[in-house]
């Protein structure tokens, strides 16, 4: 089994760990498929269900004792919940099916990151935690995906990277991966 050495400056210290190639390498790709499913199926059920809105969400967060930014939530919810609605749906299914395929990885991160931030901001106060929740941990999660490029391990990325418009584009490497 092949392993390697990192050697890097993490916080302004010296740190240096060894690791297995190929368990990294089964990691990344578990954690990028089930971060992908986790997306897309929330994604394809609003979708799927035809009536859906965040409009209740939005109002809810609007009303809620010590809710951050009540006032945005309740614009959202009452003028803009026509742009809301299918960004979300949309924004989850097709950041899900990336992740899932490995297609534009670290770009489908950062919006999927985004999308988390709005929901970890307007479900305060947190029911079950002080601080971090699940959007949080997703959070993380998308942003370990992306910084390794997991998109290159068995996903479309790997092909993509190859091609002569990426060879020819290469900061077209920092939205995929």
């Amino acid at each position: 089994m092949s392993r390697r050495t990192i050697e890097t400056d993490i916080f302004g210290r010296e740190t240096t760990f060894e690791y297995s190639e190929r368990w990294v390498g089964y990691s990344l790709v578990t954690l990028r498929l089930v971060m992908g499913w986790v997306f897309f199926y929330a994604g394809i059920d609003k979708l799927l269900a035809g009536d859906w809105s965040a409009q209740g969400y939005l109002m809810g967060a609007a009303s809620r004792e010590g809710s951050l930014f009540p006032g945005l939530w309740e614009t959202m919810a009452q003028n803009y919940v026509g742009l809301i609605d299918p960004l979300n749906m949309w924004g989850l299914t097709l950041v899900g099916l990336a992740l899932i395929v490995g297609a534009a990885v670290r770009w489908s991160a950062f919006w999927g990151s985004v999308i988390m931030l709005f929901y970890y901001l307007s479900g305060y106060p947190l029911e079950n935690s002080l601080l971090i929740d699940s959007h949080v941990v997703y959070i993380a999660l998308l942003f370990g995906i992306g910084a390794f490029g997991a998109g290159r391990i068995l996903g479309v990325d790997e092909y993509l990277e190859r091609t002569a418009v990426v060879e020819n584009n290469p900061w077209l490497r920092y939205v995929l991966g």
